[in-house]
């Protein structure tokens, strides 16, 4: 890749240790994103599918919706309860527009005091937007650029992620689409 190319593409939080750890870069979605490190994308691959890999999504769209009226809010853009969403619950939802077609996909996470909601990389401009023009009036929008995003996936991802964390009997009171925050490697993590 030329040099004046990659200046013109965002770079992750972690797009430092990858380059550290001898990762291939390509463009990705307006990132500089790894695409496989020295063993190759096959080992990685069959890593991922008998063990575990984690890899590095912080290209995807990271918001918080702050405020009373923030469910209410994100339940007119979504077919979906996030009203009844409890604590540390996430859910699987879709952005739709006024005639209820599809716009995109999304994770809604309640955090117990805002919601998290993901937006995938390609429309995260575009899902923000709607965000803003929509319920921007009634809640606080804040877009988390700054916040690194992980995909530990595999059949060994749990193992790995109770081996990593300070609480591991916080990784193990967690089931399908539950969240709680839990300190990996003296970090802070959701």
């Amino acid at each position: 890749m030329s040099e004046s190319v990659s200046e013109t593409l965002l770079r992750t939080p972690l797009y430092d240790l990858h380059v550290s750890l001898g990762a291939r870069m390509v463009p990705f979605a307006g990132y500089d994103m790894p695409v496989q490190y020295p063993l190759g994308v096959l080992k990685e691959h069959l890593h991922t599918r008998a063990h575990a890999g984690l890899f590095d999504v912080s290209h995807m769209g990271q918001v918080e919706l702050h405020g009373p009226d923030a469910a209410k809010a994100l339940e007119t853009l979504v077919p979906v309860d996030v009203i009844g969403l409890a604590p540390k619950k996430q859910r699987y939802a879709f952005f739709t527009n006024e005639q209820g077609g599809i716009l995109d996909d999304l994770m809604i996470y309640n955090t117990g005091s805002y919601l998290h909601v993901v937006v995938n990389a390609a429309c995260k401009a575009q899902d923000i937007a709607h965000l803003r023009k929509h319920i921007g009036h009634r809640c606080d929008i804040k877009v988390r650029d700054d916040l690194a995003l992980l995909a530990l996936q595999g059949p060994g991802a749990e193992a790995a992620l109770v081996g990593a964390a300070r609480m591991p009997e916080r990784v193990l009171e967690l089931s399908f689409m539950q969240g709680d925050y839990i300190e990996i490697a003296e970090v802070d993590c959701l």
